[in-house]
């Protein structure tokens, strides 16, 4: 098992509920392959650039621990998720 972090961007203009069960669909996602160390919701945050025509994102940090092949599926699934504008999964140090 190795400890990773996740960030997520998702569209700042879906209403808070599904933006919520977007995130949650995520976190159930993850739990399903690993266990979830920590939830970092940051809200709503303006971009540095124009992403889609959009210029503010919900930002949500992960920090989860799950098998070596799992973040590939994950980063697969943001991929083809609706309303998720950007994302990054990094392996934390031992």
């Amino acid at each position: 098992m190795a400890k990773y972090e996740t960030m997520l961007v998702t569209n700042a203009t879906l209403d808070e509920e599904a933006s919520a069960a977007l995130v949650g669909k995520f976190k159930s996602l993850i739990e399903a392959n690993g266990t979830i160390d920590s939830v970092d919701e940051w809200g709503k945050k303006r971009l540095a650039y124009p992403i889609n025509d959009q210029n503010e994102g919900i930002y949500t940090v992960i920090k989860f621990t799950s098998n070596p092949d799992f973040p590939a599926e994950l980063d697969r699934v943001y991929k083809i998720t609706e309303g998720v504008l950007r994302s990054i999964i990094i392996a934390e140090e031992e």
